[in-house]
């Protein structure tokens, strides 16, 4: 049987789900990077102003919103998970709503925590 990952239209719940799991991971591999750049920061001015020059580049910026998105995701579609367990959004249309107030929410929170930081 040929399955064409393509053709498969996934519920926006599911793919909130998958999001979930994927933003969870980025954050939990991006650790490394954030302790090393954090130790280099505390060394002292030099190491500081290597780990400002690294984090300041373009693909330190790209990098940086990123993991605000993963992270924007991760919380609120947790918060989501929070409420569904607490009974409250149960229903198709319900959680299918709340699902598209993450995927819609998560992005415009990146992009305002990244404004923020960056300028």
């Amino acid at each position: 049987m040929f399955l064409d990952l393509r053709r498969i239209r996934l519920p926006v719940t599911a793919r909130v789900s998958i999001l979930h799991r994927l933003s969870g991971l980025l954050l939990f591999l991006a650790l490394p990077l954030g302790l090393y750049y954090l130790g280099l920061a505390l060394e002292g001015p030099a190491g500081y102003a290597r780990a400002q020059k690294a984090l300041g580049s373009w693909a330190g910026g790209l990098a940086l919103l990123l993991l605000l998105w993963a992270y924007s995701h991760h919380l609120l579609a947790g918060l989501r998970l929070l409420a569904l367990d607490l009974g409250l959004g149960h229903g198709r249309e319900a959680s299918a709503r709340s699902a598209w107030m993450v995927l819609g929410a998560a992005p415009l929170l990146a992009l305002l925590l990244w404004v923020a930081l960056w300028l």
